[in-house]
């Protein structure tokens, strides 16, 4: 199969290429360095992806770039992957130019090249749990409410989606994701930001009280539900896709503790605005349509993540603290 990932030399991007190369697909990745983290950290991500006969990196920007090269490329392409996204909470506060442009402007205009070049017949959507707004614990049929414009750029993404899909025979499936870690996580996430200063005895800032409740979902369980929603694909189909453990924040940290063998320093901070107090995912569609479970227990996935950025940190790696088998980490 040949396909197309947006966001190739993202966090979750990247690991999508590298499993679909395993899979034996041809593989054109698109990434548009937008500088929302250094670019040396996705040239990061890719260094592994180059060296693969199968894979093609174009850097492109779907927002502002001619449509032709991304047509050509679409054409012949029997699946894409678009995770090409603007993530993060606090800064579509303030940044909400780039928010509207990466998630709306450039999702219209990649659904626009993909219906120009024909013949694709399977595209799989990256959107988010924050669509739903700040307590989340039921099914796809629940009404979205963001609170935040982070999350109402993901919906207006969803929406144009599933209208190109209606209006133009683009065929297409969602999947929302709930609170996504492991290696490759990108350095302004809040598993990075703990583990980090963990491992270089930083003080660690806690938005709110720490008793708000995560799914948390490891990415090779993301990865996972990505092939399955392709290997399975129903057009129009919107999934859960997330993690079984619920834990809080403080709950986190004292694994972090645990597994780093190293005391947090912590401060408590006000509360975000439009922060989840709660995102649990309902996976039973998932489940019973794409046969998805996740798999990698919460310790183990971030034992994994811990291990990576040991590396990053030029932290020596405890030898009390295993990296994760890639069986157990997929």
């Amino acid at each position: 199969m040949r396909c197309v990932v947006t966001g190739a030399a993202g966090f979750i991007g990247s690991h999508l290429c590298a499993a679909l190369l395993a899979a034996g697909h041809q593989v054109a990745g698109v990434d548009a360095f937008v500088p929302y983290y250094p670019r040396a950290v996705k040239e990061r991500n890719l260094t592994h992806l180059r060296r693969q006969s199968h894979f093609a990196f174009h850097e492109l920007d779907l927002r502002a770039d001619d449509l032709d090269p991304l047509t050509s490329l679409l054409a012949g392409a029997e699946a894409v992957f678009h995770l090409a996204a603007m993530g993060g909470l606090l800064a579509s506060w303030t940044a909400f130019d780039g928010y509207l442009t990466c998630n709306v402007q450039a999702t219209q205009r990649l659904l626009e090249a993909v219906r120009r070049a024909g013949g694709v017949r399977r595209l799989v959507h990256a959107s988010t749990s924050s669509v739903y707004g700040d307590y989340v614990t039921g099914p796809e049929t629940t009404t979205p409410c963001p609170v935040s414009p982070y999350g109402i750029t993901k919906l207006a993404a969803e929406h144009l989606v599933q209208t190109y899909d209606r209006q133009f025979d683009v065929p297409a499936t969602v999947l929302r994701l709930f609170s996504v870690y492991g290696p490759h996580q990108r350095p302004d996430m809040g598993y990075y930001q703990f583990i980090d200063r963990l491992l270089t005895d930083r003080l660690i800032t806690v938005y709110g009280d720490g008793t708000q409740r995560r799914g948390n979902t490891y990415v090779g369980d993301i990865v996972r539900a990505f092939l399955l929603a392709d290997e399975r694909f129903e057009r129009g189909a919107v999934y859960n896709v997330g993690g079984a453990e619920e834990v809080s924040a403080n709950e986190v940290l004292a694994l972090l503790e645990e597994l780093t063998g190293r005391r947090a320093r912590v401060e408590y901070g006000p509360h975000r605005p439009g922060e989840q107090r709660r995102a649990l995912a309902d996976t039973t569609l998932a489940r019973e349509r794409l046969g998805f479970m996740p798999r990698t227990p919460l310790r183990e996935g971030l034992r994994a993540q811990v291990e990576w950025q040991r590396t990053l940190e030029g932290t020596p790696a405890d030898p009390a603290v295993p990296v994760a088998t890639q069986a157990g980490a997929s």
